[in-house]
């Protein structure tokens, strides 16, 4: 029984490092889109 255990444990842990390889991947990809839009405003307005 615990060996089935264990292996629905690792499967979890698995998953839940996919998923937050994904969120830290999306946050760095809005950062870097949120930068880029500062800088066109930045140097849009010092125009």
């Amino acid at each position: 029984m615990s060996k089935k255990i264990n292996k629905k444990r690792q499967a979890y842990v698995e998953k839940q490092e996919k998923q937050g390889q994904k969120v830290v991947l999306w946050i760095m990809v809005a950062l870097i889109i949120l930068a880029l839009a500062y800088a066109f405003y930045f140097i849009t307005v010092m125009n």
